[in-house]
């Protein structure tokens, strides 16, 4: 099982800030996860529509989302943060 972190406006429009997901054998990378939490619909559809918004981290370190997962793993998604 995997471990799913949602952090910031992610958080607030899923509802969650954190789930774990059994990740199945076509799921092996963060882009094939966000494919899969797209198909769950709803809120899920809407924020995983752009992988533009969203960024990314597998063991708190910031991956890209050709970055390998297993169910051994914590992947974090969160929005770009800007400062100044």
């Amino acid at each position: 099982m995997a471990d799913i972190l949602y952090f910031g406006a992610l958080k607030e429009q899923l509802g969650t800030a954190e789930e774990t997901v059994d990740l199945t054998s076509d799921i092996k990378t963060v882009q094939d996860l966000t494919v899969f939490l797209k198909k769950r619909g709803g809120a899920f559809e809407h924020a995983f529509e752009s992988s533009i918004f969203i960024r990314a981290a597998v063991n708190q370190t910031h991956a890209k989302f050709d970055a390998p997962i297993t169910n051994n793993d914590e992947i974090a998604f969160f929005p770009p943060v800007t400062g100044g």
